[in-house]
């Protein structure tokens, strides 16, 4: 497939979906323009498939790990059910001022709650049970620590969503296979496939998206 094509399904998709409000193609063009990683940020299709999973699950507490420029906790604050809250943790403190005036910029500001700090750390202060989805971003290395804190956090019929699970192909690649982040990736997918309270999913699009439906008693 050439580039060419792949850049006309590609907007050829963008079309054919919700549109993306303006404050996140302000905030887009904001991450290109004054981070380094702008590419990181979830964009337009991955947005509107979070803000659909949010309306479905309909949660009344959701967790994010990882808010890089605040574009996919916007995307759940929007579809969360009124009173619903959404807690967002970025490890880098250089980035709070970035997100929360993006945050601010949008009509969901009073949805989200954002924290600074390592997300192992804010995951502890919650009670097992109390969450109801998890969307999962953060460090790669630790994706194994976030799939057992987010089995102890949801509860029966909760929704954990992780992000990079393919990570650029590198998960069946054995020229990385002493890289830490590429490790921590397939150790996810490695327990999340055999984990007893988990129905798992991977959504080979983007660099892969992995769906965990905690199962009910």
């Amino acid at each position: 497939m050439t580039y060419e094509l792949e850049s006309d399904l590609d907007n050829y998709v963008d079309s054919h979906i919700s549109p993306e409000p303006e404050y996140l193609k302000r905030l887009t063009r904001e991450s290109y323009l004054r981070l380094v990683n702008g590419r990181m940020c979830s964009g337009h299709l991955q947005g509107r498939l979070l803000k659909m999973l949010t309306r479905l699950c309909t949660p009344r507490l959701a967790l994010e790990l990882g808010t890089f420029s605040g574009y996919s906790a916007l995307c759940i604050a929007e579809g969360l059910p009124e009173g619903a809250r959404l807690v967002t943790v970025e490890a880098d403190d250089e980035m709070e001022d970035f997100i929360r005036r993006q945050l601010a910029s949008s009509p969901y500001a009073d949805r989200i709650d954002l924290r600074i700090g390592k997300a192992l750390d804010v995951c502890r202060e919650f009670a097992d049970g109390s969450v109801d989805m998890i969307f999962i971003d953060a460090d790669k290395r630790q994706y194994p620590d976030y799939l057992r804190e987010s089995c102890r956090l949801l509860r029966p019929g909760g929704l954990a969503i992780a992000d990079n699970t393919l990570w650029s192909g590198h998960v069946c690649d054995p020229s990385y296979d002493h890289d830490r982040q590429t490790a921590g990736v397939r150790s996810f997918n490695d327990l999340a496939a055999q984990h007893p309270e988990f129905e798992t999913v991977i959504l080979p699009f983007r660099d892969g998206i992995t769906l965990l439906r905690k199962i009910e008693n």
